[in-house]
């Protein structure tokens, strides 16, 4: 018999794929009106191409969660964060989008996956863990 499967057995990437398309088909998160004109950050010349990209962040943020609690805007701000080109000068790393993080940790947490950690940032709830546990079962074994 094989034994379930959790977050951490599956590939991040079909994770994050299969978690956006939970998200989106679940029908709880609620798109704010500004997902098709923003940029992701200040050092982003263009904004996202892919018209889900907003689910997705929400997955791979609540995954990250989901490894390591106590993660707040700061800290996914750090972690979404890049290189920004200034032309001839030299490259300087630059933080992301605080509104964004905080607007997917907000409905994370209407979504009652995530909660405020009494020590700082949120964690993941026993919901939330099974509800990601879930999803990463669904996932087919490739390799």
């Amino acid at each position: 018999m094989e034994a379930a499967r959790t977050v951490k057995d599956v590939s991040p990437h079909e994770f994050v794929k299969a978690y956006a398309a939970h998200l989106k088909r679940s029908g709880h998160v609620e798109l704010p009106e500004w997902t098709d004109l923003v940029k992701t950050a200040t050092f982003k010349e263009l904004a996202p191409y892919d018209p889900d990209w907003y689910y997705i962040r929400a997955a791979s943020m609540a995954r990250k969660i989901y490894l390591r609690g106590g993660l707040g805007v700061g800290a996914f701000r750090r972690i979404y964060g890049g290189s920004k080109r200034n032309g001839s000068r030299p490259p300087h790393f630059c933080k992301s989008s605080g509104a964004i993080a905080r607007h997917i940790l907000q409905q994370l947490q209407t979504m009652k996956i995530v909660e405020i950690d009494p020590k700082g940032g949120r964690k993941i709830t026993s919901s939330g863990r099974r509800d990601l546990d879930q999803v990463a079962g669904r996932i087919t074994l490739t390799h």
